[in-house]
């Protein structure tokens, strides 16, 4: 009911619920699946409610990809994303308040920031903002799990990295830039370009780090 008010509210298609309540629906899933792996604490706790929040955001932005891109859809969009960015950086400090923190919890952070990138960056290309390969940031993430799932070593887990964190701060912020209505295209394809490169380079270092770690 609440997607069905979101369409009509903001005037979108009528197939515009039934995409949002499939996505939500697969999301929810997904969250079922991992909920296992939640201990050692015995409530879902604010920090994963914020996640979630987020996850349902970042759904509405992917299921808003097949209306029409006028002006007023691009505000929405960017003002959507700008909320789920700033939520982001909320569910982090929650979790630590709260004393809430979880592997599940880290892991349920990291893949809804992997998703919102690719959704972001689909966005990007969408509005014509930059040419496809700004997917590529999007896809980095899943080609790296690819990449372990070939090669063992990269499934060895990574130290902790203010570079890692950084760039991939940056290229949410970037990315944000890139899709706002009034941004040019001169100005946002160098952003996605260099925020790209950046990403790229951590991939590789982190890849590396893996690779040459002496074998135990």
């Amino acid at each position: 009911m609440a997607s069905v008010w979101a369409a009509r509210t903001l005037g979108l298609s009528a197939g515009f619920p039934t995409r949002l309540l499939l996505l939500l629906g697969s999301g929810a899933l997904l969250i079922l699946y991992g909920l296992p792996a939640h201990g050692p604490h015995h409530r879902f706790g604010l920090a994963n409610h914020m996640t979630v929040a987020r996850g349902a955001l970042v759904g509405f932005l992917a299921a808003l990809l097949l209306e029409s891109s006028d002006i007023r859809v691009q505000y929405i969009a960017a003002g959507t994303a700008i909320v789920a960015a700033v939520m982001d950086a909320l569910d982090g400090w929650l979790a630590r308040r709260t004393r809430m923190v979880s592997a599940f919890g880290a892991r349920f952070d990291m893949e809804t920031d992997a998703v919102f990138i690719l959704v972001l960056c689909l966005w990007a290309w969408h509005l014509d903002k930059a040419g496809a390969w700004v997917i590529i940031s999007g896809l980095l993430r899943y080609a790296f799990v690819l990449a372990g799932a070939l090669v063992p070593r990269l499934r060895a887990p990574l130290p902790e990295s203010f570079r890692r964190k950084t760039l991939a701060a940056l290229q949410m912020v970037a990315l944000l830039i890139v899709i706002c209505p009034f941004v040019p295209v001169p100005v946002s394809a160098p952003v996605a370009a260099l925020a790209l490169a950046a990403l790229s380079i951590s991939f590789l270092l982190d890849t590396r780090t893996l690779l040459l770690r002496p074998r135990t």
